[in-house]
């Protein structure tokens, strides 16, 4: 029985991916944090800061997710550290809905709608872009590994 639950089960995730998922969220976070001090946005404003994190990170994960797909062999906690912790809290969903919100509050209803639009068409972008970059990379190194 004790060594059951000492052996990981299939599908579940180990302790080291828990660890750099949560270790890269803070990072993330931080650096989330940081840009919007240095990029400040206001309530009245289109929120540009969002949607250059958000494009951004459309960009890298899609970039990083074609060279692990390519390189299989890239250790699962590093890819969960990177993807969903940093990648995961530098970019969200929920600054994008949190942007929207206060437009519609503002009565900024035209904003609203194309900010809706240009994070939809550039995130997508960004994505076969990173797509793009990411098998370059990939093929350049050499492919699978």
């Amino acid at each position: 029985m004790d060594e059951r639950r000492a052996a990981p089960r299939p599908g579940v995730p180990g302790w080291k991916a828990w660890s750099a998922v949560a270790v890269g969220g803070l990072i993330g976070t931080e650096l989330r944090f940081g840009a919007g001090l240095l990029f400040p946005e206001s309530a009245d404003a289109v929120p540009w800061t969002t949607l250059a994190i958000n494009v951004a990170g459309s960009f890298v994960l899609a970039t990083l997710t074609t060279i692990w797909i390519a390189r299989p062999k890239t250790a699962f906690w590093l890819r969960a550290g990177i993807g969903p912790g940093l990648l995961g809290s530098f970019t969200t969903f929920s600054a994008l809905v949190m942007a929207i919100d206060r437009q519609i509050r503002a009565g900024f209803h035209a904003t609203w709608l194309a900010y809706l639009g240009l994070s939809l068409v550039l995130g997508l972008g960004a994505a076969a872009a990173g797509w793009k970059t990411g098998k370059a990379i990939a093929d350049a190194g050499g492919g699978a590994q």
